[in-house]
């Protein structure tokens, strides 16, 4: 996997509210049947709070809650509408019928 795969997933695991890391990677394996390492998760939350995507919450125990910011869900948006148009054209080309 690479890392704009993991931030794809981090993002996309952030979309339906504030989460911590462990709750992240299970929301991760929820979507695609694997957890990510945990460098590969805490390396992408880092990229993503440094280019404004995501941001930490206040801390709650041990745990610190990250959600998307205004800037992180539009380009998720963007991700997954490119990622939606490629499975199409893919399938198409396959012969089959996109959903």
């Amino acid at each position: 996997m690479q890392a704009n795969d993991a931030q794809t997933l981090v993002l996309s695991a952030l979309a339906d509210g504030p989460k911590h890391g462990y709750a992240i990677n299970l929301a991760i394996e929820e979507l695609t049947g694997e957890r990510l390492g945990a460098g590969s998760l805490y390396g992408a939350l880092t990229r993503l709070e440094a280019k404004g995507l995501v941001e930490t919450l206040e801390e709650q125990g041990r745990q610190r809650p990250v959600q998307l910011t205004s800037e992180g869900r539009s380009v998720l948006e963007k991700e997954l509408r490119a990622m939606a148009r490629l499975a199409d054209a893919g399938l198409r080309q396959l012969g089959l019928k996109p959903t």
